[in-house]
């Protein structure tokens, strides 16, 4: 139970500050001997409050974005749920094969997300382009949002850097600003494909509750260090993490 809840405290943090918390709770749920898809259903529940408080902890970079969040919320939601609809229906050795590749994929976006970064912000001195926060990214950045909420629906580690990743390429925004809509986002995707879980999928509240407690305080810390931090170590814990879970699960 200690482990659980240090591990909602972590993944609430680190979805504030960059993404990729799941990567933290997983394969603690797994080390108590919960099965993986009851893992991710339970992670998804206990994750919500850890979103909203990490969403609140933004508020001010959030000013001026309302009419962009409440468009790509629309796509959050509708791709959270497809995810969530595909998690119940595909069998869960289906669900035991995809997982290792998708936290594989996380991994791989973690890494690379300070070359992305470099990369974008390049392009914008390059191209002379100035902030626009009202520039709603048009139909690509619906698109792109639309599937990766699917990816979040099914299994939520990374799709923050998703997120970011997307937004940080089709919008002329500051990179913080951008964060605090991703958390907008990603509470979105928890939320919608949780309500499905209530009414279609197995869980533990046990697990749900210390990780909802953790995120929570999680959230918040992330939202007062996240500038702080070295963004490099939380991605070699991301990483280390993350590797464990997978070895753990090539491995049940």
């Amino acid at each position: 139970m200690l482990a659980v809840f240090a591990a909602g405290i972590g993944a609430g943090t680190i979805n504030t500050i960059v993404g990729s918390g799941t990567l933290i709770t997983f394969p603690v749920l797994l080390a108590t001997g919960l099965p993986p898809v009851t893992a991710t259903v339970s992670n998804a529940l206990g994750l919500i409050p850890g979103s909203i408080s990490g969403a609140i902890g933004y508020r001010a970079e959030l000013a001026g974005q309302r009419p962009r969040v409440l468009r790509l919320a629309v796509a959050a939601a509708i791709g959270g749920l497809c995810g969530a609809v595909l998690l119940t229906l595909l069998p869960s050795t289906a669900f035991e094969t995809i997982v290792p590749v998708l936290v594989a994929l996380a991994l791989v976006l973690v890494v690379l997300q300070p070359r992305i970064t470099r990369a974008v912000q390049r392009r914008r001195d390059r191209d002379g382009r100035t902030t626009t926060p009202g520039d709603r990214g048009g139909p690509l950045l619906f698109a792109g949002l639309l599937l990766a909420s699917v990816y979040g629906g099914y299994f939520t580690a990374a799709q923050g850097i998703v997120y970011l990743s997307l937004m940080g390429i089709l919008l002329d925004d500051t990179l913080q600003r951008l964060n605090a809509a991703k958390n907008v986002l990603a509470a979105v995707v928890n939320s919608v494909a949780a309500l499905f879980f209530v009414f279609a999928a197995h869980f533990d509240w046990t697990a749900v509750a210390l990780i909802a407690v953790g995120s929570t305080i999680g959230g918040q810390l992330g939202a007062r260090i996240g500038r702080r931090l070295p963004p490099r170590v939380l991605r070699v814990l991301i990483v280390v993490i993350g590797s464990a879970a997978i070895l753990q699960l090539l491995t049940r």
